[in-house]
C-alpha cells in the first residue's frame, strides 16, 4: 500500500536515486513524488504512476527489479536489493 511519506529508491542498480511519496489517493494511476538528495533535501516534485511503485526488490518470478522504485522498508527486512 502506498502512503505518503513512504521513502522509495530506484531499482537501477547504477542509479542512487531515492524518492519520497508527499501525496497519493487510493484507486489513483499517479502519485506525487518528491525526488531526495543525499542530505535528504526534497527536489523536483512531478507526478509518478503508481506502477512503478513496488513494495517488494523482487518480480513474482523471485528475479531481482530492474525498473521502478523499490520501498525502503523492503530493503532494511533483510531481503535482497
Amino acid at each position: 500500500m502506498i502512503t505518503p511519506g513512504d521513502t522509495y529508491r530506484s531499482a537501477n542498480s547504477r542509479e542512487t536515486t531515492r524518492i519520497r511519496v508527499e501525496k497519493y489517493t487510493p484507486g489513483r494511476s499517479h502519485a506525487f513524488v518528491v525526488t531526495l538528495t543525499p542530505d535528504g533535501r526534497a527536489v523536483r516534485r512531478r507526478a509518478l504512476e503508481v506502477r512503478q511503485l513496488h513494495d517488494t526488490p523482487l518480480t513474482r518470478a523471485g528475479q531481482p527489479r530492474r525498473t521502478g522504485y523499490i520501498l525502503a522498508r523492503a530493503i532494511t527486512q533483510g531481503q535482497p536489493s
